[in-house]
């Protein structure tokens, strides 16, 4: 008899590993069960740094790019976009949201449990000697899918972020460049200007020396040539700020060479500012960020409505029961001795916190209020941004033409006349010097004029998030 028991618990305790077995397999199966479509909720979107995501084949730094004709501010930029820390900061934030969405879509972890009796409970059967569990906790018929769509428009505003990110890189990279480039023109002017003060200055010795000159004018001119000194230390100074600027950008040592840039050459004409309008609206991805905000709000919203609803949790219970060993001699077992228990469960969490639940679609739809004043704001910002970069880009370009067309004929005359009468002794060389300085500021002018001209051009095509007429270079005179 002692032998029979020991057969018929080992028996037992085989049956009830193969079953926990085949429960934790079943709960495995479960917790891994999911919608075809979640695999692929967000696997459309894709960041990187030479690339944006976009339903255009190239994104609008791409096109910007693209557009440029200098080959040196080209490749300038191209080298920003390429190692610019902050922006594979944001590329990476982008990276990682396209991985929330399989999270939100996911079915929580399902529960095993297993109980060991010490004190076993009789029953008719047997004692019961161990009790497994597996429960699931399935929540309400559309929260998974909306928590994934949530997630999705949170990626899809990450990546809009990054395309931002990367139009105002090009812009900011461009406006640096341009910088440089006028320093260095501006550099070029001051050392002409120098040379011609050193001939100047040398003219007026040898006056001086025959008694026909005096030695104020000898002496003013050193003091505009000892000015010419100082500011081409300034414009080392500023270049200095510039390219460190400009370095950090590229993710480069502050002492890396900049290449020279050429100050483009012309004007562009100022384009109506209703269409430059429209495709600001239509290309900024600030908006596309903003949009997909507005859509994970409105989405947020109906999940705080679902929370009104309970979620399902379904189980599934085995309980080893062993045969009676308590029968007296010739007491017959029940037929059904030792036959394990089974039970299946159904439980509802039940929502009644009503003040938490009105609570959270309160809060939901105040954020969607907050996301869809975001886009006004966006929207105004941008508005406000364009208004004022078309006007910036016409008086800019009428001041290059000023300047070109009027004031420097104006002030070479000016100078030619006054070399005509220091020549014919008529004129002094402070008379001539005077001369030399209207066009030294006219010079100056013009370089700065064309810088900033440039500079509202890029600023301009950096607000539209496009080249302003792809068909056109970007020095292209109007």
């Amino acid at each position: 008899m002692p032998n029979r028991v020991f057969c018929r618990r080992s028996i037992d305790a085989e049956v009830f590993a193969s079953r926990v077995v085949a429960l934790a397999i079943a709960g495995l199966a479960l917790a891994g069960a999911r919608p075809a479509h979640a695999a692929g909720g967000t696997g459309t979107l894709s960041v990187s740094a030479n690339s944006e995501a976009s339903a255009s084949p190239i994104g609008a730094a791409d096109r910007v790019v693209a557009a440029l004709q200098d080959p040196v501010l080209r490749e300038l930029v191209r080298d920003s976009l390429e190692r610019n820390p902050a922006l594979a900061t944001s590329i990476a934030v982008a990276r990682a949201s396209l991985h929330q969405s399989p999270q939100a879509q996911a079915l929580p972890d399902p529960v095993v449990g297993v109980t060991g009796y010490l004190s076993s409970p009789e029953t008719r059967v047997g004692p019961q000697r161990l009790m497994a569990t597996l429960s699931q906790r399935l929540p309400w018929s559309g929260k998974r899918s909306l928590r994934q769509q949530a997630a999705a428009h949170q990626s899809e505003a990450l990546v809009s972020a990054v395309s931002a990110r990367r139009l105002d890189l090009v812009t900011e990279v461009r406006r640096l460049s341009l910088e440089i480039a006028y320093l260095d023109a501006y550099r070029k002017v001051v050392e002409t200007d120098r040379e011609t003060l050193i001939h100047y200055e040398q003219l007026a010795r040898a006056r001086y020396a025959s008694g026909v000159g005096i030695e104020q004018s000898v002496i003013k001119i050193q003091a505009e040539i000892t000015k010419d000194d100082n500011r081409l230390l300034d414009i080392a100074t500023r270049r200095a700020t510039f390219v460190a600027a400009l370095n950090a950008l590229r993710d480069r040592p502050q002492e890396s060479p900049v290449p020279e840039i050429a100050l483009p050459r012309g004007t562009r004409q100022s384009p109506p500012l209703a269409a430059v309008r429209a495709r600001a609206l239509e290309a900024r991805p600030e908006l596309d960020a903003a949009t997909a905000g507005i859509a994970r709000a409105d989405t947020l919203v109906e999940l705080a409505r679902k929370d009104y609803k309970p979620d399902v949790t379904v189980g599934a219970t085995y309980g080893l029961v062993t045969g009676r060993t308590d029968l007296g001699p010739g007491i017959m077992p029940p037929p059904d001795g030792g036959r394990d228990i089974f039970g299946l469960s159904v439980s509802l969490n039940l929502p009644i916190k009503r003040g938490r639940l009105d609570a959270g679609l309160e809060e939901a739809t105040e954020r969607r209020l907050a996301a869809v004043e975001h886009r006004r704001d966006v929207t105004a910002s941008v508005d406000r941004a364009v208004g004022e970069l078309v006007e910036r880009l016409r008086l800019s370009g009428e001041q290059v033409e000023l300047f070109e067309r009027v004031l420097l004929i104006q002030a070479e005359q000016s100078l030619r006349s006054a070399e005509s009468g220091y020549a014919a002794g008529n004129l002094n060389s402070l008379d001539l010097l005077d001369a030399e300085r209207v066009l030294l500021e006219v010079r100056t002018g013009i370089e700065r004029a064309r810088a900033d001209h440039a500079i509202a051009l890029a600023r301009l095509e950096g607000a539209i998030g496009a080249p302003l007429d792809e068909d056109d270079s970007e020095g292209a005179s109007s």
